[in-house]
């Protein structure tokens, strides 16, 4: 099942893209998040960055029809890779995350480019549940989870850039 989701930013795309490899942002939005535990990394490559975050997650968004088949928690594994910025600073990027134990994966296009008023932040991919016969629901269900992933991830870049004098 496809999603797409696009955040616009008060600041330019340098200073976005600062803020998505900042730890402290990543640190906010694994808070933010709800998870029980996480973790995250940041490898930089020249300006190429990749953020890795780890987060036990509770299962009360997941449909109860279905919760019997996680268990208490889900460990999710989130890989954001971006590529170096182009001539007009625009930035490429994939997405990946996995779910430890469950048949559910999301892959997808990550973008950020310049806006009128800043930067725009994009994300595009699938949502595939290998599972007869509830495939459909499973998909649909990932898909609003991966929508309330995105709200959280503007409100706390939001919350950022405000403290950081960008708004």
């Amino acid at each position: 099942m496809h999603f797409s989701a696009t955040i616009d930013y008060p600041a330019d795309v340098e200073t976005v893209a600062a803020m998505l490899a900042d730890d402290e942002f990543v640190r906010r939005k694994i808070e933010a998040s709800k998870a029980l535990e996480g973790s995250h990394e940041v490898h930089r490559d020249g300006a190429a960055f990749t953020v890795t975050t780890r987060r036990t997650m509770p299962t009360d968004e997941v449909p109860g029809r279905f919760r019997s088949l996680v268990g208490q928690s889900l460990e999710v594994r989130l890989v954001e890779a971006w590529q170096e910025p182009g001539p007009d600073g625009a930035r490429r990027g994939t997405l990946s995350l996995d779910i430890v134990g469950a048949p559910v994966r999301v892959t997808g296009a990550l973008g950020l480019a310049p806006a009128a008023r800043g930067a725009t932040q994009s994300f595009a991919g699938e949502v595939t549940a290998s599972v007869p016969l509830f495939g459909g629901p499973i998909e649909k269900a990932a898909v609003g989870a991966v929508q309330r992933v995105v709200d959280v991830e503007r409100r706390v870049g939001l919350e950022y850039l405000t403290e950081h004098g960008h708004a």
